[in-house]
């Protein structure tokens, strides 16, 4: 068995210890927390379920004295000193907080410690991370002569139950100089820019040598109820942000975000279109393609959703790249550099647990 310790529970944490119990390839061996409320809470009450024997603390060292094989780092933001000292202390890592595709420099340092201690660090999640650059260059492989990708996310953040996240890191409610001018694409860019680089990479784009990026804001234009009170008119509730990888000035990779809360109440009157709340795809070559992912969001009314379908995904993706991750050579390891990466059947339908019947071949 894997040993895994999840650092930090929140809402992508705590999805990754249900799925990390259900995994049968996985053992839980610990958690770090950040407040001393959740501390001493066993991990099988922390989720829902009934007591597993296994606690979660507060002391990281401890922690990364305890034998585990791989760290799941999903704090709410990435500090890097602690990433390295986990990786020091000879635990894999995967998280969904960067590290998809690094540049050279950061690259090279990287390397360098993880081979120095024996150990591996994948970056993996939904949007950045899976939906932006490993679906798209898997679908890039049934066309010829690609011209264009593009990536892009639309979704309702009412749904999104992190309302401190909402009001004070996307700038929801404010003015649209304040969101636009916020950093907020900066933040972002520093998954998405990754992921365009990683296709460029992939497909052999010779992309000119800065990204386009663009941030708009539409407000509302009538009071909406939201999961930071009610955004009053004038105020923004909705957001676009692309980021764009340009051969002599013409876009050819795009990665994209539509946030809205709802679609009501907006100026400029953007709408979800009749797909309504998804993720698309689309490859332009020959021939080209067009995909659209939906059931990764909670189609809520509106209504903020603890167990949000997204962060249950971040979570599993992060969790099912584990055992390929522990099996990798030392690194920093990309989509581009290991295997296929999939799920597990559910507990009562996988062999492992049913020994009573051989696994069909």
């Amino acid at each position: 068995m894997i040993r895994v310790i999840q650092w930090a529970t929140g809402g992508v944490g705590r999805a990754a210890i249900e799925t990390i119990l259900d995994h049968p390839d996985l053992e839980l061996a610990g958690a770090w927390v950040h407040s001393a409320e959740k501390a001493g809470t066993d991990l099988g009450t922390l989720v829902g379920r009934g007591p597993i024997g296994v606690t979660a603390t507060t002391d990281a060292d401890a922690l990364l004295a305890t034998a585990a094989d791989c760290v799941l780092y999903s704090p709410l933001l990435a500090d890097g000193t602690t990433l390295r000292a986990i990786l020091a202390a000879g635990k894999n890592v995967v998280t969904p907080l960067g590290w998809f595709y690094p540049d050279a420099e950061q690259r090279e340092r990287y390397d360098a410690l993880c081979r120095a201690h024996g150990v591996t660090l994948h970056g993996t999640g939904i949007h950045p991370g899976g939906i932006t650059e490993k679906i798209p260059l898997a679908l890039t492989a049934l066309s010829g002569s690609v011209t264009s990708v593009r990536a892009e996310e639309f979704s309702d953040i009412r749904t999104y139950a992190a309302p401190d996240v909402v009001r004070y890191w996307m700038k929801f409610g404010g003015t649209p100089e304040e969101a636009t001018s916020s950093g907020t694409a900066d933040a972002l860019g520093s998954g998405y820019r990754q992921s365009v680089w990683m296709i460029a990479a992939a497909l052999g784009f010779d992309l000119d040598a800065e990204l386009r990026v663009t941030h708009e804001a539409a407000v509302a234009t009538a009071p909406i109820d939201s999961p930071i009170g009610v955004i009053e008119p004038g105020q923004v509730a909705a957001q676009r942000l692309r980021w764009q990888g340009t051969v002599d000035g013409e876009p050819v990779i795009t990665a994209a975000v539509n946030w809205f809360m709802g679609e009501a109440a907006l100026d400029p009157p953007w709408r979800f279109g009749a797909a309504g709340e998804r993720y698309e795809i689309e490859i332009a070559g020959d021939p080209g393609s067009f995909t659209t992912i939906s059931g990764m969001h909670s189609h809520g009314a509106g209504a903020p959703v603890e167990r949000h379908p997204g962060i249950v995904a971040t979570a599993a993706h992060c969790v099912n790249s584990i055992p390929y991750v522990v099996a990798a050579d030392p690194g920093v390891r990309t989509y581009l550099d290991l295997p296929l990466t999939a799920g597990r059947a559910a507990p009562h339908l996988h062999h492992a647990h049913r020994s009573d019947r051989s696994p069909v071949r």
